[in-house]
């Protein structure tokens, strides 16, 4: 007894010892990237830059956040839902089939493997590069924007779908095929089911990513509001850049209320 005692003892001491040197290596990691920070460009200007960019927020040229011309905030709004909304549909859609022939549990091992290997390359790209990329073949423009959108899509959405796919209950199709039903019943009645709520969900999930996305991709000239964002900053309008921000904050929390609902009910039955 005495002997398991100071077994459970030495364990703990070493659990602890373990603890310690682990603690000290995040200390040191921490300590060796903070050297890296540069606060020599730091300067009075800067601060007189932030205190503007706060009071363009609290005094948004309202003129041009109601402004329901094409250069105004609603409409660039909508044009940058419309990029993030049609980029996620068409990246769902070609996800369908990659996800498909990437399950293992579907196709063999090798042809699930190139699947595999071509949505990781897909995804290594980030979003930004994908927009200069496509800015230069259709020149700027919400088309550039749309295209980048589905190739992200297409490296998160594909993924998530092989997940799905290779959680199927397959008793529930060895119950169909055990009743006498068809190839296209089985797939009606116990595959669709099974995977309709999940990728919906990834969907409405990927449809946030892309909102947030395709303002960022704006900077590059691939539509939506973030060309007048950057435009008005250069500029240094900030009562315009004070309307732009309220307007994307206002959207994104109303997208986030109503994504998370529909996400809520389509897990929760």
């Amino acid at each position: 007894m005495n002997k398991r005692i100071n077994e459970q003892l030495n364990k703990k001491n070493n659990s602890w010892i373990g603890q310690i040197i682990i603690l000290i290596t995040l200390m040191i990691i921490l300590a060796w990237s903070a050297s890296c920070i540069d606060l020599g460009g730091y300067t009075s200007a800067g601060a007189s830059m932030a205190l503007n960019i706060v009071k363009g927020i609290f005094t948004p040229d309202l003129g041009f956040l109601f402004n329901l011309t094409p250069q105004g905030v609603p409409y660039l709004l909508l044009e940058t839902i419309s990029i993030a909304f049609l980029g996620t549909i068409v990246g769902a859609v070609i996800s369908v089939p990659i996800a498909f022939l990437s399950a293992t549990n579907l196709v063999p091992k090798p042809v699930a493997m190139i699947g595999r290997v071509f949505t990781m390359l897909i995804r290594t790209i980030p979003a930004f590069i994908y927009g200069l990329m496509f800015i230069r073949v259709t020149g700027p423009g919400p088309f550039a924007g749309l295209l980048t959108m589905s190739f992200c899509s297409v490296g998160m959405v594909s993924k998530m779908y092989i997940e799905t796919i290779e959680d199927l209950d397959t008793g529930i199709l060895e119950a169909l095929d055990a009743m006498g039903c068809t190839t296209f019943q089985k797939i009606r009645h116990g595959i669709i089911p099974q995977l309709l709520p999940d990728f919906a969900s990834t969907i409405i999930y990927r449809f946030d990513m892309n909102l947030r996305d395709a303002t960022v991709l704006g900077l590059v000239g691939a539509g939506g509001i973030g060309a007048p964002l950057i435009f008005a900053m250069n500029s240094y309008k900030w009562s315009q850049v004070g309307a732009i921000l309220i307007g994307l904050i206002v959207l994104v929390l109303l997208v986030e209320v109503g994504s998370s609902k529909i996400r809520n009910k389509l897990t929760r039955g």
